[in-house]
């Protein structure tokens, strides 16, 4: 069951509010035989072979004829640690298990599918919480339940706080609303800020070079380096095809002066670079070009993941009135530190 995004929590309705967590979507399946345990992704794979810390701690806490619905995270001092997740996504069996031993994930509960063997997703949201408060009673570290209110108030104040554990948001839930597969029957409700960012460059779509794909973003350090921080991709087809026009002044000559110079046609392992490829583009072409340091682009993200935007932005506006140089990183809110312990807690 997916959420569809809001701007604000439900005023009116009864809604469970738990926290959005930043990890990997997982249905835990566990079937009767004593090493019967599967854990599927968003997109229907498999993921045992990536967590077998978590394979065995299902084994040994979940009861057969268990579905449970939640998210695998890894826990560190400084919040959720994403980056560290995608790093699991490794084919070597013996590179896993090094990084399972070195940095074990964790698994919390958000929804209860089946339980001993009884199919529970045609029973309300509601009913579906007491049974997994129930299942999860005794649950031990790895595992967690999520916590959950019903109390708007709360919710909102979760909204704040929870960010500086890494936490993406807010998730609302219709009390008594049944479990829908493949159906945005939830709400998510998201930190959204905007910053001012450098266009030093754009990505072709995948249609050809009539239409731009995405652009290159990026943002000055406290030593004047330009740093690329991700991209905004957020356009019709009508206006890729625009920023193709838009865009080819600045194309002119933009590779002589251009901060990223030396990572032009270069293939690396460093996700610094724009056009480097590594194993989580799965083959895609990442080639980009440059573009004169001359434009600047308003866009709204949700959080940041080290020095770098979690996820795509959405682009707002050009900003004429502003120059590249005034596109820096102290721009961007500081969210405090909040600790994973306090979330587990609530």
């Amino acid at each position: 069951m997916l959420a569809k995004l809001t701007d604000d929590l439900p005023r009116d309705g009864d809604f469970l509010f738990e926290p959005k967590w930043d990890g990997f979507r997982a249905i835990v399946f566990r079937g009767p035989a004593k090493d019967d345990v599967f854990i599927q992704s968003r997109d229907l794979r498999p993921l045992d072979r990536y967590f077998p810390e978590l394979h065995e701690i299902f084994l040994e806490q979940l009861p057969s004829g268990a579905v449970v619905d939640g998210e695998i995270v890894m826990p560190t001092p400084h919040g959720l640690d994403f980056t560290g997740l995608q790093m699991r996504l490794h084919p070597a069996a013996s590179r896993v298990a090094k990084l399972a031993k070195a940095t074990p994930a964790e698994f919390v509960a958000f929804d209860l599918l089946a339980v001993g063997g009884k199919n529970l997703m045609d029973a309300p949201q509601q009913e579906r919480r007491k049974q997994l408060e129930k299942l999860f009673a005794h649950a031990r570290r790895p595992l967690h339940l999520t916590p959950m209110t019903r109390d708007r108030k709360l919710a909102v104040d979760w909204l704040q706080r929870f960010e500086g554990a890494g936490l993406d948001g807010v998730v609302a839930k219709p009390a008594t609303g049944a479990y829908q597969p493949g159906k945005r029957a939830m709400f998510k409700i998201k930190h959204a800020r905007t910053a001012d960012c450098v266009v030093a460059g754009f990505r072709w779509h995948k249609s050809g070079k009539n239409a731009v794909g995405s652009l290159l973003l990026g943002l000055y350090d406290d030593e004047g380096t330009l740093q690329h921080v991700g991209v905004t991709s957020s356009f019709t087809m009508a206006m890729r095809k625009q920023l193709v026009k838009e865009l080819a002044p600045l194309r002119k000559n933009a590779l002589q002066a251009h901060p990223w110079r030396e990572w032009a046609g270069v293939e690396a392992e460093s996700s610094r670079m724009p056009g480097s490829q590594s194993r989580w583009s799965a083959g895609k072409d990442m080639s980009w070009e440059p573009l004169r340091i001359e434009r600047v682009a308003e866009v709204r993200y949700d959080h940041l993941q080290g020095d770098r935007f979690r996820h795509a932005t959405v682009f707002q506006r050009w900003r004429p009135d502003k120059k590249p140089s005034d596109c820096r990183y102290d721009q961007l809110e500081v969210t405090p530190a909040y600790e994973l312990e306090k979330v587990f807690g609530a």
